[in-house]
């Protein structure tokens, strides 16, 4: 499956933003999908998961009750509703594609990465 992300900018402190995350190849439906993110000088973090129905999502504490994952399996794509974005949010977000069957997150293996698309929050 090859994955795109896009849907970043440059927005401030405070604002919204929707990444995208369009999947080809194999159908989306057949992976668990997650978000990550990677600042300059910093490691990958963890943002969000969602399974392959949409059913159960997962959330880094950084960003609970702020971004919103979901999934339109019809339209072979995932999204990321980032709210109330904050400058520590500045990152490239890339989208990735899991097969395991395991729970949605951070320990679950992604065999697959997009590019990223870089968000940046001024303040």
């Amino acid at each position: 499956v090859q994955l795109q992300a896009y849907g970043g900018g440059l927005v401030q402190d405070g604002d919204s933003l929707r990444l995208s995350c369009a999947a080809s190849g194999r159908t989306s439906s057949s992976y668990a999908m997650g978000w990550f993110r990677q600042a300059p000088g910093k490691e990958r973090e963890f943002v969000a998961a969602i399974s392959r129905s949409g059913g159960i999502t997962s959330y880094a504490d950084s960003v609970k009750g702020r971004f919103t994952i979901s999934r339109n399996n019809a339209k072979n794509t995932v999204y990321l509703q980032m709210n109330s974005l904050k400058p520590e949010d500045t990152a490239v977000y890339y989208c990735a594609a899991s097969s395991s069957y395991g729970e949605p997150g951070p320990k679950m293996p992604y065999n697959y990465w997009g590019q990223g698309t870089q968000v940046t929050v001024s303040s």
